[in-house]
């Protein structure tokens, strides 16, 4: 009979084998196992662990050193500062972050520029600082400062225009004034056109934006009160209305008796009659320089004409003899209702009124006498008294 090959025997030597049984169908179509990962050494697995131990070490020696920098530099951010005196800083406009840090470290109230703009940039402090000069008191920490400068409470500086100076006298003190900066504008407003007032400001404003501001604030503080005039006012225009009011200005320093002169300068327009006051011929003589201190106004300056003198021309002057203050152009606007045409010193800085020329023929002679005395009294001749006696 025939034999399986399976069955037969094993070759003689050999030795024997396991039998060798026939795979299935599903056997033979699984994937035979891979031979296993060679086993790591007990070395290799020793450098490992060193390794990461190592990587851990750093990174806590990291963690703990940046702790430590964080809290010395949040200790000297916040800490007193080295200022022994209060000191006063100024910081310029447009300055970066990193100018200021050095600023601040020159001028000695922080002690590293370093520290004051990491903490600038960790409380997002980088583009809220102002400029301005700054009063940083004794010991301030740079919190302290920094919170300062981003407050804007800067230490302000004033400059003061009096009520009826020119503007010409204006634009002097304002070139003058040291805690401005930058050129004067080229070109003047008009005769009247600035705001007089004391105006605050952070020292080193550029004396343009100055200028500007007070001609804006004249222009609004006009149109505001010609806005609240009497609706029964010769005056047609705005420029007629401040070029009034810089006479009545110029008239008196006496503020209750600003619109009382103003209805006479009222009653006297509407009368055709001529305005005669002594502070257009002043104006017309001198201009926006000013009589000078030394120079006396004569009687015979009545006689010289100019386009301002209003002894010897009709109605207004052509423009402002002077920066008019609010008072002024209130008084302008709504002045006292009274059929006074005339008005004189009376020797005590005030005016006496009249309705009538001879009465005010009788308050002139009195005051020459008065300024007769005072004439003597100050050494003067006869002729000079008389000279420089009211044109009244």
């Amino acid at each position: 009979m025939s034999m399986d090959p399976y069955d037969q025997p094993p070759a003689a030597g050999s030795q024997p084998s396991r039998p060798i049984v026939p795979k299935s169908a599903n056997d033979a179509l699984r994937p035979e196992r891979g031979l296993p990962p060679p086993r790591r050494s007990k070395g290799s697995r020793s450098q490992f662990v060193v390794f990461l131990n190592f990587i851990v070490a750093c990174l806590v020696l990291a963690a703990v050193g940046g702790l430590v920098v964080a809290w010395f530099g949040k200790s000297m951010f916040e800490g007193p500062g080295p200022a022994q005196h209060t000191e006063l800083v100024m910081i310029r406009p447009n300055s970066s972050s990193a100018t200021i840090a050095d600023t601040l470290e020159r001028a000695g109230v922080i002690s590293d520029a370093r520290v004051f703009r990491i903490g600038l940039r960790v409380n997002g402090a980088d583009n809220q600082l102002k400029a301005g000069e700054y009063e940083v008191k004794a010991g301030a920490s740079m919190r302290d400062i920094m919170e300062l400068l981003q407050s804007g409470k800067s230490v302000l500086a004033s400059l003061t225009i009096p009520e009826g100076l020119t503007v010409q006298q204006a634009f002097a003190r304002i070139a003058e004034n040291d805690a401005l900066s930058g050129d004067m504008p080229t070109d003047m407003p008009p005769e009247g056109g600035l705001l007089a007032e004391t105006e605050r400001f952070t020292r080193g404003m550029q004396r343009k934006a100055l200028v500007d501001k007070l001609v804006d604030r004249q222009k609004e503080l006009v149109e505001t009160i010609w806005a609240r005039r009497q609706s029964d006012l010769p005056i047609k225009t705005v420029e007629e209305f401040v070029t009034l009011a810089s006479i009545v200005e110029k008239e008196t320093a006496v503020s209750d008796e600003r619109p009382r002169i103003a209805g006479v300068f009222i009653n006297r327009l509407r009368k055709n009659m001529r305005l005669q006051s002594d502070p257009t011929i002043v104006y017309g003589l001198f201009g926006g320089a000013g009589k000078p201190a030394d120079r006396a106004i004569y009687r015979s300056d009545i006689d010289k004409t100019t386009p301002y003198n209003t002894y010897r021309i009709d109605g207004l002057p052509p423009t402002p003899i002077a920066i008019p203050g609010r008072a002024s152009l209130e008084a302008v606007a709504n002045p006292s209702r009274t059929k006074e045409l005339y008005f004189v010193a009376d020797g005590t800085g005030g005016h006496v009124f009249a309705e009538t020329l001879a009465e005010h023929n009788e308050n002139v002679a009195r005051w020459r006498t008065i300024r007769r005395q005072q004439a003597q009294t100050a050494g003067q001749s006869a002729a000079e008294a008389e000279e420089t006696l009211p044109v009244e």
